[in-house]
């Protein structure tokens, strides 16, 4: 049996480009108490990503676009809204430091196409409407692993795998200026099975990627999805 966040399709070996990705976008806010929190809210069972505890955000609507149609606008203008939507803090989306952008494979049954964004939060008061998101909490990346881990939480991959990269430096000033300094990282997933039976998502450097053939030695990039817990072997990316 493969983990409950498993959150990808089953046909493995399907190629091509499936459903078409839906543009989304998220904020990773982030204050010190004194160490890093990171606001989390915990979604409702019966929408996309129903149960999971993730950042503020969503798709991108027509409204958020500019009149140039620059998708970087739209994207921040989306990730602002769905913050103040979800969980009623105001932000500026000209604060936000774009890190990471994330495409699940095709295979997928509901594709969010998702840019990534971080910042210093402007408040740390939360209000939320108890219908999309029915929790909140202001959690250490640490903390939210190791809760993940416990079975206590349930994170999709690309919330486990940001949050990773959050839990590696000791304040919100040096999360903010690493993730500044750090190439853009794009993540095409590819869906493969190791040598013994169980499924991994893999990331452009992985041994494996190209073929999709997750049992072929060599570098690694990739989240193995145990069904005990998530475990991240990289040898190549820099975080």
């Amino acid at each position: 049996m493969r983990h409950k966040n498993d959150m990808y399709g089953d046909d493995a070996g399907r190629t091509g480009e499936g459903t078409p990705a839906i543009p989304a976008a998220t904020v990773v806010l982030l204050r010190d108490a004194p160490e890093p929190r990171v606001l989390m809210l915990h979604k409702t069972s019966k929408i996309a990503f129903g149960g999971m505890w993730v950042f503020p955000g969503g798709r991108i609507d027509p409204e958020d676009h500019p009149e140039d149609g620059d998708p970087d606008v739209a994207a921040r203008n989306a990730a602002a809204r769905e913050t103040l939507e979800e969980a009623g803090i105001e932000s500026r989306p000209e604060d936000f430091l774009f890190f990471s952008h994330w495409t699940p494979p095709a295979m997928t049954p509901k594709r969010f196409a998702t840019w990534f964004f971080a910042a210093r939060a402007d408040s740390h008061d939360v209000s939320i409407d108890g219908g999309e998101i029915q929790d909140h909490a202001w959690l250490s990346p640490g903390e939210a692993l190791a809760r993940h881990a416990a079975g206590e939480i349930d994170l999709a991959p690309p919330t486990w795998i940001t949050l990773y990269q959050l839990s590696l430096y000791p304040s919100t000033a040096e999360i903010l200026a690493r993730l500044g300094e750090l190439e853009t990282k794009v993540y095409e997933t590819r869906i493969g099975t190791d040598a013994g039976g169980i499924r991994v998502a893999m990331w452009a450097g992985d041994a494996g990627y190209e073929s999709g053939d997750a049992t072929l030695a060599g570098a690694r990039h990739r989240l193995v999805m145990k069904r005990d817990g998530f475990v991240f072997e990289n040898t190549v990316a820099v975080y």
